[in-house]
């Protein structure tokens, strides 16, 4: 996958250009089966609750353009994803006052954690589509989290769950060493290491 070096002020430090969309992820890319898939909603809600694939394609739907950046060094430009705002599925489960931190639950046993309020924004989609037709399998396909202000680890491919949560509980990543922001423009790649790993 070829990469342009770049001096481009809006790309962030450490990160080179991809010229395509490099594929990564933990497990092999599952089979997906749209009559028994499932998004469910579970924790610390007033309204725990799931949605089959129809019924989330069928709720309104926003469209997002923009930069994504992976921790192992490459960003996207210009970028296009179409999905469901997480905003509008997180009212309908009505968080309870104690969550404040999201678990992201998703095939392969994945799982990846933020808290609560970096998942609010406008540009956070669950995301179904990728520059205008359906988000392949291999890139997270048929649905994935979008957190884009974040690297990309954060953005679960196959996302099956969200999980609120009154304490914060380190995901796939965050538990072998990633940093637990994932901020790209602060390069938050990994977590200070204890003197002993050193």
């Amino acid at each position: 996958m070829p990469f342009l070096k770049s001096q481009d002020p809006s790309i962030p430090p450490g990160q080179s250009q991809a010229t395509g969309f490099p594929v990564l992820h933990v497990g092999s890319v599952p089979r997906f089966d749209p009559k028994t898939w499932r998004l469910r909603f579970s924790g610390a809600v007033h309204n725990p609750y799931e949605l089959s694939y129809e019924e989330l394609r069928a709720l309104p739907s926003a469209e997002w353009r923009g930069d994504i950046h992976c921790v192992t060094r490459w960003s996207k430009k210009d970028t296009q994803w179409r999905g469901t705002p997480f905003r509008a599925l997180v009212e309908r489960a009505r968080p309870k006052p104690e969550a404040k931190f999201v678990l992201q639950h998703a095939e392969n046993d994945y799982t990846t954690n933020l808290p609560l309020d970096a998942m609010l924004g406008d540009e956070v989609l669950v995301a179904y589509e990728y520059g205008g037709a359906a988000l392949e399998p291999i890139h997270g396909g048929p649905v994935r989290t979008l957190v884009p202000k974040l690297y990309f680890w954060k953005s679960a491919k196959w996302i099956t769950g969200f999980e609120f949560l009154a304490q914060d509980r380190p995901g796939f990543w965050e538990v072998r060493g990633y940093h637990n922001g994932a901020d790209p423009w602060q390069e938050q790649r990994y977590a200070d290491l204890p003197a002993w790993m050193g």
